[in-house]
């Protein structure tokens, strides 16, 4: 170490790729260093097809080692023309966060060895703050990031940063919330903030919780692109298949395009010997500007589906209200009826009262308090079953595990009912043959 010359340009840039060499290799050996690499491949697309540009800030709130931050300084280094356009880029322009020691360590001599002076990483976990009070000082023009997934946040202090109805152990859909928050709102005359953000194959069909963050995704932000990459691209950490997400906060989404990335002719899958290599993405690049349906590329119109599912859905969900509502009124009858039972329940202890008149009007009152509860009842199962209908109209729109139309028998893609049914024929095809088998085996025995 003490040879190297850190003045010298050369040596800097020999010693970055050695650099960057290592870490590709602590990801060959697997492990818990897997969650650290992302292909190098896959970070130069998204940042490429982004395009960060000069004066921007772009966050990578899971930094790992720092992939997507040194490609993005590569990137920007470019555009620099004057001392000050460098000295912004040393300054203003890049932000991580990781919160485990040895990749946050990683990140730093990354950076430092790809020529950032001061990298502003932050140590801390960046799903510490409470999401409600991010504002727009913590807001940034971009964001690239792979968060991890696969993962659980077990603290419960973390996953109270989040809203109720939002909360999850599910590391990748608490990255996804956090980055929604801190896209730099669209302003007059500006770019709006964007976003590519790696997530794996769950969070697209995912519902309940999942559902309803992309329900906001969707209805706050514009997701334009969802790009989805082939088996293995991540081995040896995962063979989970992932899709990359591009959105900005431009406005609702209209319509999402997909671009699927085939594996190359003659493979079925990638290998840590074997992986994904630059130049397979040339044909989505191209694509990008073009924005023309083809073989690998549709869209899904999610306005007109949300519009549709909606009109469908509010039927159902106002028979329901209506029902509550019944419910309610219901419930303040039978409370009504339970005070007067024990009003005269209390007064046969009282002297000179008509006992038996008085146990005729009790009697009377409980047979309405039965019948109340009755209708209560009724109503409760009405205003379940209602919701349920709107809800099994409603909610699958928010599925993005679209199927290609072009690839007819795709079978990862298929709907679960579909899966389950075919395994199952399967399944019994199976017993039959053995069932076959056995009768020969028995023959043959005789």
């Amino acid at each position: 170490i003490n040879e190297i010359q850190f003045q010298s340009s050369e040596e800097i840039h020999t010693l970055s790729r050695l650099y960057e060499s290592m870490l590709k290799e602590m990801r060959d050996a697997a492990g818990d260093s897997g969650e650290f690499y992302t292909p190098r491949p896959v970070v130069q697309f998204m940042v490429k097809v982004l395009a960060p540009k000069l004066g921007e800030v772009i966050l990578d709130p899971a930094c790992g080692t720092g992939g997507f931050l040194v490609e993005v300084f590569q990137y920007l280094s470019e555009q620099c023309q004057t001392v000050e356009d460098r000295q912004r880029l040393q300054t203003e322009s890049l932000m991580g966060g990781e919160a485990k020691s040895l990749p946050y360590l990683l990140a730093q001599m990354n950076l430092l060895l790809h020529g950032l002076e001061t990298p502003n990483i932050d140590p801390g976990n960046s799903l510490r703050h409470k999401l409600t009070e991010l504002g727009d000082k913590d807001r940034v023009d971009v964001i690239l990031t792979n968060p991890p997934f696969g993962g659980e946040e077990e603290m419960k202090g973390i996953q109270n940063n989040f809203p109720p109805d939002k909360q999850t152990s599910e590391t990748a859909l608490l990255f996804l919330q956090l980055i929604m928050r801190r896209l730099r709102r669209k302003k007059k005359g500006q770019t709006p903030g964007r976003a590519g953000v790696v997530v794996p194959n769950g969070t697209l069909f995912g519902d309940g919780v999942s559902a309803r963050i992309k329900k906001q995704l969707l209805t706050e932000f514009n997701l334009h692109t969802i790009v989805r990459l082939p088996n293995g691209v991540f081995a040896p950490y995962t063979s989970i298949p992932t899709n990359l997400l591009f959105f900005d906060r431009s406005g609702p989404t209209e319509k999402i395009w997909y671009y699927e990335l085939p594996l190359p002719e003659g493979r079925k899958n990638y290998t840590k010997t074997k992986p994904i290599q630059i130049n397979e993405f040339d044909g989505c690049v191209t694509w990008w500007e073009q924005r023309e349906a083809n073989e690998r590329a549709w869209t899904y119109d999610f306005a007109a589906s949300h519009g549709e599912a909606q009109a469908k859905a509010d039927p159902h969900w106002q028979t329901a209200k209506a029902a509550l509502a019944r419910v309610k009124a219901w419930g303040k009858t039978i409370k009504e009826l339970d005070s007067e039972i024990k009003a005269l329940t209390a007064s046969l202890e009282t002297e000179g009262v008509k006992k038996t008149e008085v146990k005729k009007q009790i009697k009377a009152l409980k047979a309405d308090l039965k019948q109340a509860k009755a209708e209560e009842k009724e109503q409760q199962e009405l205003a379940k079953a209602e919701q349920k209908l709107g809800d099994d109209v409603y909610w699958p729109v928010f599925n993005l595990d679209q199927k290609n139309p072009n690839d007819e028998e795709s079978f990862e893609h298929r709907p679960p009912e579909e899966l389950v049914a075919d395994i199952w024929t399967k399944e019994q095809r199976i017993l039959e043959i053995l069932g076959e088998i056995k009768d020969v085996l028995a023959q043959n025995a005789e």
